[in-house]
């Protein structure tokens, strides 16, 4: 072997040679090594950032549902009690009027009473024809109260057969899905509640209340069918279910809170049923 002036290569030379090699070649894995090293510090620290901004970004999203979620339920017991409120004021202002028409009446009945002192021979005529008023007053409000009772009986069975009849003459596609079947007045098995309209598929059931007239307080009774008829037909356990109001008759109040409570709206428009249920979720 030769060097670049032609020397002939010693043994010392080669022997220097092989040292050197040897040693670029440590230095070289050194250098690989710590590259590596730094390198897979780097990613594990860049994992541990990326892990801890998911973890926080997760956990702040969890806060913010939970605080929505009670935020909601504050709004609708508030709401519920403000309703419970008015409907408790009107029931006080109708009995104070009940109270005061009954004085005025006792008041008339004793000033009567005094000129019936005055006229003892006219007393007994008209006690009798008060007697035949007063009959005659029951018998009219008894069938008044008959007629109102019948009335709203008659309006809930209209409001039923309508709106049933609606979704048997072809309106099958509903929640975005098409069911095969169609119950009216579904009994429960286990619990004593009652369905006004079923509708079934493979997969979703939809349960309808059915009002003439809507009230913000039926809200609540349509969300608990959800987990009755889950109880009394337990063949449905993993179906969804799907809720809806039917009226005749809504009010704005009354279809916000349906809306916000994932409750699909069914409403009589001019000679056609409406169905709005954008806002659905499943139960």
């Amino acid at each position: 072997m030769e060097n670049g002036e032609n020397t002939p290569a010693t043994l010392e030379s080669v022997w220097e040679a092989f040292r050197e090699a040897d040693r670029q070649r440590k230095e070289g894995a050194a250098r690989f090594n710590r590259e590596l090293a730094e390198s897979s510090a780097k990613f594990n620290r860049e994992l541990a950032e990326s892990s801890a901004k998911f973890d926080r970004e997760l956990a702040e999203s969890r806060a913010e549902s939970e605080r929505e979620r009670k935020e909601s339920e504050a709004k609708f017991d508030r709401e519920l009690a403000e309703s419970r409120a008015e409907s408790e004021r009107e029931r006080k202002e109708s009995e104070a009027k009940f109270k005061q028409e009954m004085a005025e009446s006792r008041a008339e009945f004793d000033k009567r009473n005094v000129e019936f002192d005055k006229r003892s021979a006219e007393f007994d005529k008209q006690r009798a024809e008060f007697n035949k008023e007063q009959a005659e007053l029951s018998r009219q409000i008894r069938e008044l109260k008959e007629s109102v009772n019948g009335i709203s009986k008659s309006n809930g069975l209209l409001a039923e057969e309508y709106f049933f009849n609606s979704f048997e003459n072809g309106k099958r596609t509903f929640f975005g899905e098409t069911f095969d079947d169609i119950e009216q007045n579904v009994k429960g098995l286990e619990s004593k509640d009652e369905y006004d309209i079923v509708l079934i598929n493979g997969k979703s059931v939809g349960v309808i209340e059915v009002k003439y007239k809507g009230r913000l307080d039926d809200i609540p009774k349509i969300i608990n069918k959800a987990g009755t008829f889950r109880a009394n037909y337990p063949k449905f356990q993993n179906h969804k279910i799907y809720l809806a109001m039917a009226s005749m008759m809504f009010n704005q109040r009354l279809e916000d809170r349906c809306k916000k409570e994932g409750i699909a709206i069914v409403k009589q428009v001019g000679d056609t049923v409406v169905i709005n249920d954008e806002h659905l979720r499943a139960y």
